[in-house]
């Protein structure tokens, strides 16, 4: 050591570092794997290794050497599987109601598009016309390059 400062060459100080780091990210990863594991439950969707490893941002086989982590998986995954769908995960039918609406919505779209067409058909049957009645200019006094 010189003036106070620690070199983190001094044996034992690099690993003991080294150390302490490593044990953070393991608790981190842990604690990601177990967040996704009851944010996914929560929210009625399927608990997979795959979906687990996804959200959590962790490998599936990290997940496979955890024996806690995978025994809940495994058990969710089969709640999952066995339980019956309840009607808010159905995707809901449009109602006779709102098809109608969105039927007339359509409608009404097309009936615009149909009166814009025919009016620019119109600008352009008025402009072509136009165009043939004005005298075309003298060949012979268009320049050349």
């Amino acid at each position: 050591m010189q003036h106070g400062l620690v070199h983190l060459d001094e044996p034992g100080l690099s690993a003991g570092l080294g150390r302490k780091a490593a044990q953070q990210r393991a608790a981190l990863t842990r604690s990601k794997a177990v967040q996704a594991l009851r944010t996914l439950h929560a929210e009625g969707r399927p608990v997979t290794f795959d979906a687990v490893a996804k959200y959590a941002r962790v490998s599936r086989s990290w997940l496979y050497t955890q024996p806690d982590l995978r025994a809940e998986i495994e058990r969710l995954r089969q709640n999952h599987a066995s339980a019956e769908p309840t009607p808010a995960s159905q995707p809901q039918r449009a109602s006779e109601a709102s098809l109608r609406q969105r039927l007339e919505a359509a409608n009404d779209r097309i009936r615009r598009l149909n009166d814009e067409n025919q009016r620019l058909r119109q600008q352009l049957a008025h402009a072509l016309g136009q165009r043939r009645q004005s005298p075309s200019p003298d060949p012979a006094t268009i320049p050349n390059p």
